[in-house]
């Protein structure tokens, strides 16, 4: 599909979420370190913890309202929402006043809104892409992204430790343009079915959407495939979580300053920190360099061999990550680490497409987001794992997990193709 004959929306979308994906990744990866740094491992874990309980809440509603509100108008909302959470997150660390607490409510109600934005922005390349270029298109969308993993973390390792407030001032004003440019130049595309935002409100009409909801929620639970699909998808998050958070805290506290490079009398050494920063550039570099003719590639491949094989790799890698301090074997862990993103980027979102009747993609696509939400709750509780447990242990632990991720995966494609076949129906 070439560009040309893309939507509108799509075009926009691009380029505006482009650039704020940078500004994203100049923050989001040392959140952590700065967390355990100010509050403690235990209670760093366990605060990052309740922020994504909430944002798991706020998603599967958010996929509701994409579905039955309209997709702009839940991407404006949730752009306007992030654009004032940045304003405090600038004033919590101003001059003026630095508040660790603030930034952390700030920090988290950003991924409240990203959650809610998530399923209506899927959802609207579900409703203009047709299905033969749809995994394309989506690895076009997740090459952007990581393009700005490669960028964001070198920049944010100079002004997210040197010129906080300047940075998340910035952040705030991108935010507030982009606010403006979804709302002048994107139009709606949800079936007119549902849109429904016109239509007069009655007291007590939100426990009406509230039981819709459920009923919407109760369908799709019952989907057994499905169901299969995010469990798997869960358990193997908790490696590929783990890159801003357990292989953060371990790089930049335990591996020690190492010569990279050596040429005659000139060297150039990394510490923990220079590593760590190396090693989410690496990962994002891999990833937007390959992300378009991998998943060309992976197209040609069974589902369930794909998908298998991620999971096998990002247990290979973690592994790998838990069992050296060398700074060239950890940076090989990362390049393992992002072909196994690679492999299901763009594959992912268009098998969720397959599964999802349209009048109940959004939903579909928000539930999918389980897969992340649950396994970002659940992975915090690594950092204070690797203080009972130890590191070598908790990377063990989380590599077990991503192979049984990869034996659900199995499952759940054995149980799509035989519903192909017309041997089992949603819910049996």
């Amino acid at each position: 599909m070439k560009w040309k004959d893309w939507d509108i929306n799509l075009k926009v979308r691009l380029i505006g979420e482009g650039i704020f994906n940078i500004l994203f990744w100049m923050y989001f990866p040392f959140m952590a370190i700065y967390f355990s740094a100010t509050f403690g491992q235990g209670t760093a874990g366990l605060l990052l913890v309740l922020s994504q309980v909430f944002g798991t809440v706020i998603g599967l509603f958010g996929g509701y309202c994409a579905d039955h509100f309209g997709r702009k108008r839940m991407m404006v909302f949730s752009a306007v929402g992030q654009a004032v959470c940045f304003a405090f997150f600038a004033a919590a660390n101003s001059p003026w006043i630095v508040s660790p607490l603030m930034t952390f409510i700030s920090f988290s109600l950003l991924g409240l809104f990203g959650q809610l934005y998530w399923p209506a922005s899927h959802a609207m390349i579900a409703d203009v892409v047709p299905e033969e270029h749809r995994a394309n298109v989506f690895a076009i969308f997740y090459t952007s992204i990581n393009v700005a993993v490669v960028i964001g973390p070198i920049l944010g390792g100079i002004f997210f430790f040197n010129d906080r407030f300047a940075f998340l001032s910035v952040c705030a004003v991108v935010s507030a343009v982009l606010v403006f440019v979804l709302k002048r130049w994107i139009h709606e595309t949800a079936p007119a079915a549902i849109e429904t935002i016109d239509q007069p409100e009655t007291p007590g009409r939100w426990t009406d959407y509230l039981k819709n909801q459920l009923g919407d929620y109760r369908v799709i639970f019952r989907d057994r495939v499905f169901m299969l699909y995010i469990l798997a998808g869960i358990l193997v998050a908790q490696t590929f979580m783990q890159l801003d958070l357990v292989i953060a805290v371990y790089t930049t506290g335990n591996v020690p300053k190492q010569t990279l490079i050596a040429l005659g009398d000139w060297a150039l050494s990394v510490d923990g920190k220079g590593l760590f920063s190396l090693m989410v550039s690496t990962n994002g570099l891999c990833v937007a360099l390959l992300t378009v003719i991998v998943t060309k590639w992976m197209t040609k491949f069974k589902e369930s061999s794909v998908f298998m094989g991620s999971a096998f790799c990002y247990g290979a890698a973690i592994i790998m990550v838990g069992s050296t301090l060398n700074v060239w074997l950890l940076l090989l862990a990362i390049v393992v680490f992002s072909w196994a993103e690679l492999m299901t980027v763009g594959v992912q979102d268009s098998f969720v497409a397959k599964l999802a009747p349209e009048e109940l993609r959004g939903q579909y696509f928000a539930a999918s987001a389980l897969r992340f939400s649950l396994g970002r709750t659940i992975a915090p509780m690594a950092i204070p794992m690797t203080v009972w447990l130890g590191y070598s242990l908790t990377f063990l632990i989380l590599a077990l997990l991503a192979f049984l991720g990869m034996g659900i995966y199995g499952i759940v494609f054995s149980l799509f193709n035989q519903r192909h076949q017309g041997q089992i129906v949603i819910g049996k």
